[in-house]
């Protein structure tokens, strides 16, 4: 059964990116304010001192083709955005850290966020793509343009090809291109409305990302926390804000 989503910024301290405490976490993902570029083996390397957890989870990103799937990704791990518009033929991965640190015991965690993004046509052309898409995913980021209608129509078919009601997995939406908003055919009434039916929260994104951390912060804390608590609520069998290991946190990576 899906759990409740914890009101934001219950379970992880929202800000924390923007203190000096988190300055020695977030050298080790940034280097000369860009973000570092991680493997699939890869990991930050951190100082015997800073004790920390990492926690793996498997995130899919779910939309029309054209909306900005890959392109989100690479805003996420802080690459470099494509300049032109490509179908991606398979499955592509990325992987992306971020640190956050709970409110409740001050404790820092370092997740480990792995991406898969796959091209609507290769869905549609290979009947496995999806199920491996799906397999294990502990939260999936289902994606429309603001400036295509019929993508943002489109979410509710989204949603139902990708989860089930009582699949206890995170779910949020991201709406891309919001900085083209001379030529948005989505107004800030329809995302309400979407928002009073379904109950999912839905992030903005758009624009150029120089390295900074404000407009993906928002987001990636928010995966963050509902990611775990899901696990919290998962391991003390219904108790959220119990003290869950690392270990029991996710599902992907491995």
């Amino acid at each position: 059964m899906m759990t409740e989503p914890p009101p934001p910024g219950s379970i992880i301290l929202t800000d924390w990116h923007r203190s000096v405490d988190s300055k020695e976490f977030l050298s080790r993902i940034i280097n000369k304010k860009q973000r570092r570029r991680f493997g699939l083996l890869e990991a930050p390397v951190l100082p015997p001192q800073l004790s920390v957890d990492t926690v793996r989870y498997k995130v899919f990103i779910s939309g029309k083709s054209g909306v900005g799937k890959t392109a989100l990704a690479a805003r996420l791990a802080g690459l470099d955005i494509p300049s032109m518009h490509y179908e991606t033929t398979g499955i592509e991965t990325t992987v992306v850290f971020w640190p956050v640190k709970l409110r409740e015991n001050g404790r820092v965690l370092f997740l480990r966020l792995q991406l898969w993004d796959c091209g609507e046509n290769a869905l549609r052309r290979f009947d496995h793509l999806l199920p491996s898409c799906k397999e294990q995913v502990d939260a999936i980021l289902f994606l429309f343009s603001f400036t295509d209608r019929a993508s943002f129509e489109d979410l509710s078919n989204q949603i139902a090809r990708s989860c089930e009601p009582s699949d206890n997995i995170v779910k949020l939406v991201v709406g891309t291109k919001f900085d083209l908003f001379m030529h948005a055919d989505v107004t800030e009434r329809d995302v309400k409305q979407f928002q009073e039916v379904w109950g999912l929260p839905v992030f903005r994104v758009g624009g150029d990302v120089f390295g900074g951390l404000g407009e993906v912060a928002p987001l990636l804390n928010a995966l963050a926390e509902r990611l775990w608590h899901q696990d919290c609520v998962a391991v003390a069998g219904g108790q959220p804000g119990s003290s869950v290991s690392a270990e029991a946190g996710g599902q992907a990576g491995s």
